[in-house]
């Protein structure tokens, strides 16, 4: 292994737990500083990696960890100080690369000290991601999802299937031989718990999230082509205020008219002064009545972004049926519920029990940060 691929990942927290799983599984050297020794006796049960017991801010457990000999430090701690003064430290020892996990997106707005003054070659704000991916999904409400690749040549169509999909009880073979004339792929179908590559003659059925690839050029004339309908949303609830869910709405309330329910009274008050064209109710989310009283029979999209996860997928439920019950538009597929979900184990759960979309800030965090050390590994 060359000096490069040494990583070391500071805080195994949540993002650091995930990256630290994700970058051994591929074969790269870890190396982890954690100050709290409960979360490094379960990190030893399944993570084959270097742990050190001891305090980021210690030049003691960088030399323990041979820093110098290090080609990619992580830091995921969880305060943003410790991440940002690490890059610091990092850059003293020689590290090439550093990575930093922020909260605050002040540093990424522009603030005194840049992120070139820390030395900083990405940082990364999982609640950021999130809220940019839920931003991007509302945009294209008809689908969960469309993901540019091949610096944007190609992308990937991943939508769920309903009762009246059209391409319902179709099989890869069939959607080819009819719509020849684009050039796609049935690329795989999330059944259940399971992923499969499809041959040519599997079938789709209800409820099973179809991936397709195609060109850029071609994806639209094909969504049409296939009846994929692209309705935006105008109307849509948030259940929760944090950083995910106020967030939200900062990006979407000039486009759409927006309900955000938190249960915290001054966060409550406080986001109905920073949010002008959001209306902010205080109240319970999970309570149906409220729901109900607070216009979601109108509503194409509901989003939960609670720091609890039972909330955010019972939350989600609820305003799905709700929504279904009064709306034969949304029974036609077109409404939309989105889940933060941080427990993964839930994620398979969230899709299996008729979720739309269960996003998990860590997962975004982690796909970021890879994404970042391939590409400078090309």
């Amino acid at each position: 292994m060359s000096k490069d691929e040494n990583t070391l990942i500071l805080g195994i927290g949540g993002v650091g737990m995930h990256l630290a799983q994700r970058l051994v599984h591929e074969g790269y050297p870890v190396t982890v500083i954690e100050s709290d020794s409960e979360l490094l006796e379960a990190a030893a049960e399944s993570l084959d990696a270097r742990l050190i017991c001891g305090n980021a801010m210690q030049l003691s457990s960088w030399r323990e960890a041979h820093a110098q000999d290090m080609g990619l430090m992580i830091a995921a701690t969880n305060d943003d100080s410790t991440n940002m003064l690490s890059s610091l430290i990092a850059d003293r020892f020689g590290i090439e690369r550093k990575i930093v996990r922020t909260r605050s997106i002040d540093l990424m707005d522009g603030s005194i000290l840049s992120p070139e003054d820390l030395k900083i070659d990405l940082i990364v704000h999982p609640e950021e991601l999130v809220a940019q991916e839920i931003f991007r999904l509302v945009q294209r409400a008809s689908c969960n999802d469309l993901t540019p690749v091949g610096d944007g040549n190609m992308r990937v169509l991943a939508m769920r299937i309903n009762e009246d999909s059209p391409l319902l009880f179709k099989t890869p073979k069939e959607l080819s031989a009819t719509h020849s004339e684009y050039n796609f792929r049935v690329m795989a179908i999330a059944r259940g718990i399971s992923t499969i590559i499809p041959q040519a003659d599997e079938q789709i059925r209800p409820l099973d999230q179809v991936f397709i690839m195609a060109r850029t050029e071609d994806m639209m004339p094909l969504m049409d082509m296939m009846k994929i309908e692209h309705k935006n949303i105008e109307h849509m609830m948030i259940l929760g205020g944090g950083l995910v869910g106020s967030r939200v709405a900062q990006l979407l309330e000039k486009e759409v008219e927006i309900k955000l329910i938190e249960n915290n009274q001054n966060r409550a008050d406080e986001l109905a002064s920073d949010l002008k064209n959001t209306e902010v109710i205080h109240g319970d989310g999970t309570d149906a009545n409220l729901l109900v009283m607070s216009g979601l029979d109108s509503t194409e999209s509901f989003i939960a972004t609670t720091g609890d996860n039972e909330t955010n997928i019972i939350s989600c439920l609820l305003a799905k049926h709700l929504m279904n019950r009064n709306n034969r538009d949304l029974q036609a597929g077109h409404g939309k519920t989105i889940a933060l979900v941080n427990k993964e184990d839930y994620l398979v759960l969230a899709s299996t029990i008729g979720l739309d979309i269960a996003l998990n800030a860590k997962i975004s965090a982690a796909n970021e940060i890879l994404k970042f050390i391939r590409r400078n590994e090309l």
